[in-house]
């Protein structure tokens, strides 16, 4: 209970000095990781405790579904943001090829890890997610195209992986000869069946939303509030029937948008929402990061979270891209800047508490030492990328970008 209300406090605290904090590029999410690890001293007995509960699961489960639909949602410009070719290029080739790469590495390092486990953790350290590092999406050093694809790709990704994690999740908890393809045979029902409720209920909550505004039946903010609502509802709909509710909230957002184009105001709670329940997520990383410690150094699970930083990321993106309009440096700076954040630390406390002994510990081991290699890759060696990498790019860019206005 002190955790939670020292937690509490220390978001007040972000929130009314947040511009202050901002300008002396102090994020939130590392103000909640420094307090989470200050805290987590004095209740480390507890920690453990407190993460493998049901409740802590269905807390964690319901983040998930409003971060994954907020992250549909703001992908503006259309399904891809313009950018069709490349971004499906990135999560269709780029993401299994993530994958496949990690659970090879993880097989390496880690061999005595199952394989359903190995899938587990590379569906932990491989989406990419900005909330640590948001200066790299407004560096102007970076062409714009970039920043924008980036954006657009993190919007997409951990709703792609999102399937692909709950099946390893079944599999790891089914040992039998036969497990593999019965937990295939469960996964893509659920998935099927989750498009099946997503799909509907955004574009009714749409549809609904725009004729409430144009006959003046509900206040702005109840509009807003009802963004909130909607991928609750998509959510708990799917996991009624038994289908994949974090695929649910995620195609939600994209009927919703797809249907209708929310104004910032109307989105403003949701993703205000988000980003508090980010805050106490990165707060709850902290804490975790104290438990781990007891465990003392596994320098198999550091070396690979590094390869899953570097080669695992920047490997399958630059072959991913080949042949596509963008130069190979373009393609350089696309792998160098994932980070990883809040996506990758809610998969892995789902798995933490969904798993058992050993390979929940490995779990969290390696999602701690992923996002803290990436707070300190690409929190200090972002700048030197964008440097190096990027502001020839960007003059090119911003030239070409002239040029044809």
């Amino acid at each position: 209970m002190a955790s939670i209300l020292i937690g509490l406090i220390v978001m007040i605290v972000w929130a009314l000095v947040s511009r202050r904090l901002a300008d002396a590029r102090v994020t939130g999410p590392s103000l909640m990781v420094i307090a989470g690890i200050a805290i987590g001293f004095t209740t480390s007995d507890e920690i453990g405790h407190t993460l493998n509960t049901v409740v802590a699961e269905r807390v964690v489960e319901l983040i998930l579904a409003l971060l994954l639909f907020v992250d549909a949602m703001e992908v503006k410009g259309g399904y891809f943001g313009g950018e069709r070719g490349s971004t499906l290029r990135l999560l269709l080739i780029g993401i299994p090829l993530s994958l496949v790469l990690a659970v090879g590495f993880g097989a390496l390092l880690l061999p005595g890890l199952s394989f359903a486990v190995l899938l587990i953790i590379a569906c932990v350290i491989v989406p990419t997610d900005f909330t640590p590092a948001p200066a790299i999406l407004r560096d102007r050093r970076l062409p714009r195209r970039i920043r924008h694809l980036l954006n657009v790709e993190s919007g997409y990704n951990d709703g792609v992986i999102a399937p692909v994690f709950i099946f390893a999740l079944a599999l790891a908890e089914d040992n039998g000869h036969d497990s593999a393809l019965e937990a295939l045979g469960d996964a893509l029902p659920a998935a099927g069946l989750a498009v099946l409720v997503g799909t509907p209920i955004g574009i009714a909550a749409a549809w609904l939303t725009s004729r409430s505004i144009e006959r003046d039946l509900a206040s702005a903010s109840a509009i807003r509030m009802s963004l909130v609502l909607v991928p609750l509802l998509s959510y708990a709909t799917a996991t009624w029937i038994d289908a994949n509710g974090f695929v649910a909230a995620f195609i939600c957002g994209l009927a919703y948008r797809a249907t209708r184009s929310p104004s910032e105001v109307e989105l403003s709670l949701a993703e205000d929402l988000s980003t508090l329940t980010s805050l106490a997520m990165w707060f709850v990383f902290g804490l975790t990061t104290v438990l781990l410690a007891s465990f003392g150094v596994d320098w198999r699970v550091i070396v690979f979270a590094i390869a899953g930083l570097t080669i695992v990321r920047m490997l399958p993106v630059y072959l991913s891209l080949l042949r596509s309009d963008l130069t190979a440096r373009d393609r350089l700076l696309v792998g160098a800047l994932g980070p990883r954040g809040t996506a990758s630390i809610v998969f892995g406390l789902l798995a933490y508490n969904a798993l058992d002994g050993v390979a929940a510990d490995d779990v969290l081991y390696a999602m701690a030492a992923t996002v803290i290699g990436s707070v300190l890759l690409h929190g200090v060696g972002a700048a030197w990328l964008s440097d190096r990498l990027g502001r020839r790019a960007s003059v090119v860019d911003d030239s070409s970008a002239g040029t044809a206005g």
